[in-house]
This record gives C-alpha cells, structure tokens and sequence, in this order.
C-alpha cells in the first residue's frame, strides 16, 4: 500500500478544460485520483472495465463515464477504445457567467456510467464539434459553452434525472464537500453564511437527507477510499476528518457500514 493515493494532473495549468479524442495508449492505468478537475470519458468502441472507488463498471459502448474529483479510479480496456474525453477545471465554471452549466454539472455528478443511444448521431456530433473547436487558433468560448451545454441536455435526458433548478448554495455546499471534509455540519453552514437549519431544509427538499446523512455520504466514500489505497493508520484519517477520538470514528463508520475501519480494510484488502 502506498503513503497517499496518486493525484494526477492531465491537464495543463493554463487551461481549464480539454476536449479530445481517448488515448489509445490508456488501456491499463494505475488507481489514482484527478486534481481539482471533473472528467466525462464517452466511448463509442471498446470493452473492459472501468474501476471506480469500490465499483467496477463493465464499458458497453455506447457509455458514458463521469469521474468526480474525489474518486479513485483506474482503465482495464480489453480492446482498442474509441471515443472522448472532456475535461473541466472549476477554473471554467468560475469564469462562465451562465449558471446552467454549473446545474447541469450538478445534475449529472450524482451518476457514474450513462448508457446512450448508439444511433443518437447528434450526441456523437457534439463531442466531435467541441473537440475541432478546441484545436482552433482562436478559440471561440461562446461556441464551446453553447456545445457543452447542449451535450450535457442531452445527458440530463438520458440520465433520466430530474430537472429541478438546484440553487447556489447547494452547489457551493457540495464543492466544499469534495474540498474540505469534516464530521461538522456547522462547519459548512458557516463558510456558506447560513445555519444549519436552512442547509439542512435545503438537502431534504433536494436529496430527501438531513445535511448530516449528506456529509456522511461523501465521508463514508472518502474513508473506504484511504482505508483500501493508502496505509494510513485509523486514528490519522479520523482526526483529519474531524472526528474527536478514534472510538467515536469506530462506531459511526460501522454505523454506515455494518463493519468496523479494521475489518473494512482487512477484508478489502486480502479478498
């Protein structure tokens, strides 16, 4: 086991999105985490599996794989894939003015793999067209927001995913969640400058959970990953989440799991 999970950076700094073809030569890759980026890989060719935290996703194409910035995931492609990847820096979201882009994201990152149509020529178009643009000597910003907004329309839709405006605050509640997490709803209401209260009536309206089953949502995930790809001890991810003594760690984690840290990572571990 390693100290800490791999974070790669596949992107270079002064961009904040990338849109092109898969990589051939990305068949089999190593378990790692993204920097501060999320990444939507479309395949129109291939088979394998795509490993995701504790999940693993068999590729049938047509398929559509969303990998969130906090997750731990790794290629076994048995064949040579053909497709594209997009990938979006928060740097982006930041400087477009339109929120729709933003919701729509907010929307789709609560899925894993989309199954598409394989005669939907449009969607195919749409990746096609952002990659084009995007080798351009003078890349038009608007016609690359216009694109991704229609092709994650189009997303929503197969999602089959409600379409309910999401509102500012829960969008910036769940960006803190995959920044800084911590065993402590008042924690989050404070840096958002609301209470407690309204974050948690906003969560029940929106994901029918407490604001408190949501941060555990997101801990429970983050503990699985560090217990299985980094030999941290029990007590070190505790207390980095907030968590005041290891007992207490101990319990709500069996809580959600029906097994203690220990016997998560031994069984998980050796099977």
């Amino acid at each position: 086991m390693k100290n800490n999970i791999n974070t790669y950076n596949k992107i270079s700094d002064y961009k904040d999105i990338k849109i092109e073809e898969f990589d051939v030569n990305k068949r089999y890759t190593k378990p790692h985490k993204h920097n501060k980026y999320l990444e939507i890989v479309y395949f129109i060719k291939g088979s394998g599996y795509h490993h995701l935290d504790l999940k693993s996703y068999q590729i049938k194409p047509a398929t559509v794989f969303i990998v969130k910035k906090d997750e731990v995931h790794h290629w076994e492609i048995t064949t040579k894939p053909k497709g594209y990847v997009i990938i979006i820096k928060e740097t982006f979201l930041e400087k477009t003015l339109d929120k729709l882009l933003n919701n729509q994201l907010l929307k789709l990152q609560h899925k894993s793999k989309i199954k598409v149509s394989k005669e939907d020529l449009s969607f195919n178009a749409l990746f096609t067209s952002l990659a084009w643009e995007k080798k351009q000597d003078i890349i038009n910003s608007e016609a690359v927001e216009g694109g991704l907004k229609a092709l994650f329309a189009k997303l929503v839709n197969y999602a089959q995913l409600e379409k309910v405006e999401r509102t500012d605050l829960l969008i910036l509640f769940t960006d803190l969640l995959s920044q800084n997490l911590k065993n402590n709803v008042q924690f989050y209401a404070d840096r958002l400058n609301t209470s407690p209260q309204n974050l948690n009536a906003i969560c029940r309206k929106e994901f029918n959970k407490t604001a408190s089953d949501v941060v555990a949502e997101h801990i429970i995930k983050e503990v699985k990953r560090r217990l299985i790809y980094s030999n941290e001890s029990i007590s070190e991810i505790a207390f980095s989440l907030d968590f005041k003594d290891t007992s207490h760690f101990t319990k709500y984690f069996k809580r959600y799991t029906h097994l203690t840290p220990k016997q998560f990572r031994i069984v998980n571990i050796t099977s």
